[in-house]
């Protein structure tokens, strides 16, 4: 969303109290401003249009998933505790673009543990996903497809359908990290069973993907 510079007078308590929201709301002066008077006008910010995603994801991802402190409008942040020995945990981040094109943002999946054996099982799952996805993207046509895994980290664009409304946007982000979550612990759990398991994933993500472009 363009923007552009004015310059308004406002009262040093004004100020004062603005500064000192928008500190509590980790964002600036301007920003809050702008939200202040968008709302008051019933205008939509990108904030705004965040904001109502994140509050659909949230609903699907917090039975559980421990919500973590926010420190941006655009960023969502969960972590989860995996079912496997002492319980270390992964975290899930969303991050949205304020002004989507091709993407509406960006998901980061980051297991915290020292333990080398369990990261190489992470990563060994999230590039069985990273195959499975790619290739039904290409069944379903979609070239936009775009992810990558590293040591322990999986980072997976999200693609922007702009005939969704936010709030099913929100809710398909919320399922598709509560089925990453379901199939990630299943793969730690019965490393006997990684081939059914992962074989599993691809079916519910291949039905999940043909209703849901993300």
């Amino acid at each position: 969303m363009k923007k552009n510079i004015y310059s308004i007078v406002l009262t040093d308590n004004v100020i004062r109290a603005v500064d000192a929201e928008a500190y509590r709301l980790g964002t600036n002066r301007s920003n809050l401003i702008n939200q202040i008077l968008a709302e008051h006008l019933s205008c939509v910010t990108p904030e705004m249009r965040m904001r109502e995603i994140f509050d659909a994801a949230e609903m699907l991802l917090h039975k559980n998933m421990l919500l973590m402190q926010q420190n941006s409008p655009s960023v969502l942040m969960f972590r989860a505790a995996l079912q496997y020995k002492y319980r270390p945990t992964v975290n899930y981040k969303v991050e949205l673009e304020r002004s989507p094109d091709v993407y509406m943002g960006t998901l980061k999946v980051q297991i915290r543990t020292q333990n080398q054996a369990l990261i190489n099982m992470f990563s060994e799952f999230f590039r069985l996903v990273e195959a499975l996805e790619r290739e039904t993207a290409a069944e379903l046509g979609v070239e936009c497809y775009a992810a990558d895994t590293a040591d322990g980290c999986f980072v997976r664009r999200l693609v922007n359908n702009p005939q969704l409304e936010d709030e099913a946007k929100g809710g398909i982000i919320g399922n598709y990290i509560n089925m990453l979550n379901k199939y990630l612990n299943d793969y730690l759990m019965v490393p006997e069973n990684k081939l059914y398991c992962i074989s599993a994933y691809g079916r519910e993500m291949s039905v999940f993907m043909k209703n849901n472009i993300i």
